[in-house]
């Protein structure tokens, strides 16, 4: 009891109207969101040549390691794993394309950890988060609304790609599609009842029909956590030291920095975490939790880990504290052990999860000032450009880039922007560099 009523202080229990039910809930529905980077990590990294039962380990891992120390460290509902896009570099940029053996690939992960934490406690981070215009902070919110309710549209097949209009209307009657509108229409009802756990409710009925419909299969062969030792403590530092792997640094460091300032600043916003004066309380502690899991990620065998967006799943399902990120660690943890039932799984259960919170997200842009150019203008381009770059740290600089191009040219710019034309400028470079690789 004694010890429930300190977790509770810590915590901020009564501060944040959290109690332990929906805290736990929230947890287990992030969780289950992101729960497909378990096979979909390993499934890209081991095009590198690392084994996949390895990679599966070092995955499970990492995500507990992050997700936990977020949680208890930080205090926040955000949960860490080995990001999108970048496991997506790492394989098929860094190692196939530059021929760089994935040793060499985790030690230039490892360095680039090692800077982020040198630029955490500088406070560089923290100032870069605060330069962001606290005008965009509800664009960013709303467009990364649109973009996983994009990845949730796609992952369930109601879109499809196509090569005359980019996207379509995908079949509505394959079986897994049916399934996906099946979960998006209870969870919908669950929310218009007001359910306290209507997301988590809704994956766990649309995984149960499925399993009736033959959509869920278990797989039959377990992984060994004993398998993490052909991965671990196998990167090369002193290779990736050298001139050719300064660039790959270079990109690993930028685009986790700014799609982690993206998904910190949506996912805060959406909890109601921002102070008035738009501050993120604790931010040293995110960053540190963050930079310390991408070091033990490059220990252990795999690409950069960074805080989730998912995490917003979690949060539309209640959570406020770092209970659902130390919930969402422990459920990683266990996965290592009955990694085939969380395979089991199908995106057409967890898609119609993140299409909901999605549209939930998208109501922070009633807070934009649609009236005044100077914000709408670098607001839309944010909210759009987010879901249509696929990528959250498009989105914002092409945002922050605009808003201050916007002030300084209408006459509206004064000295205490210096940071903000620091950080377009890192953009504009950032961009030019992208678009000549």
């Amino acid at each position: 009891m004694l010890l429930r009523q300190a977790l509770e202080r810590y915590f901020d229990f009564p501060g944040l109207d959290a109690n332990w039910r929906t805290e736990i809930l929230a947890g287990l529905t992030t969780f289950l969101t992101m729960a497909y980077i378990i096979f979909v990590n390993p499934a890209i990294l081991s095009k590198t040549g690392m084994p996949i039962a390895a990679v599966t380990a070092a995955t499970c891992l990492c995500a507990a390691f992050g997700s936990i120390l977020m949680g208890f460290l930080a205090r926040y509902p955000l949960a860490l794993a080995p990001g999108m896009g970048l496991n997506a570099y790492f394989t098929y940029t860094v190692c196939l394309k530059m021929h760089i053996p994935w040793q060499t690939a985790l030690g230039a992960v490892f360095l680039s950890g090692v800077v982020f934490l040198l630029l955490t406690f500088g406070g560089i981070r923290q100032l870069l988060v605060e330069a962001i215009p606290r005008e965009l902070h509800a664009s960013v919110a709303g467009g990364v609304g649109l973009f996983i309710a994009f990845i949730g549209l796609m992952e369930s097949g109601i879109i499809v790609r196509d090569p005359d209009t980019t996207v379509a209307l995908g079949n509505l009657r394959a079986p897994g599609t049916a399934l996906a509108l099946f979960g998006l229409l209870l969870i919908g009802v669950l929310q218009i009842l007001r359910v306290r756990a209507s997301i988590l409710i809704g994956i766990a009925g649309t995984l149960l029909t499925g399993y009736v419909f033959g959509q869920v299969h278990l797989a039959s062969q377990p992984f060994s956590f004993k398998a993490i030792t052909s991965t671990a403590f196998h990167l090369d530092i002193p290779g990736a030291l050298h001139t050719g792997a300064l660039e790959i640094i270079f990109v690993f460091l930028f685009v986790d920095l700014f799609d982690n300032v993206g998904t910190l600043v949506a996912v805060t916003k959406k909890a109601g975490l921002i102070t008035d004066d738009a501050k993120i309380p604790r931010l040293s502690r995110i960053f540190f939790a963050d930079a310390t899991a991408t070091i033990a990620g490059s220990l252990a065998g795999t690409s950069t880990v960074c805080s989730y967006i998912e995490s917003s799943a979690g949060v539309a399902a209640g959570g406020r504290t770092g209970i659902p990120a130390i919930v969402t660690g422990l459920c990683f943890f266990v996965s290592m052990f009955v990694a085939p039932l969380v395979g089991a799984i199908p995106s057409s259960a967890t898609a119609p999860a993140l299409i909901i919170v999605g549209a939930l997200m998208l109501g922070s842009i009633a807070e934009v000032n649609w009236s005044e150019p100077t914000v709408a203008i670098p607001a839309f381009l944010t909210l759009v450009m987010i879901p249509l770059t696929y990528s959250i740290a498009n989105g914002l600089g092409i945002g922050i880039t605009s808003f201050a191009l916007l002030r300084l040219f209408s006459g509206q710019s004064s000295r205490k922007d210096w940071l903000l034309f620091v950080l377009a400028a890192l953009f504009v470079a950032r961009f030019l560099f992208l678009s000549h690789h």
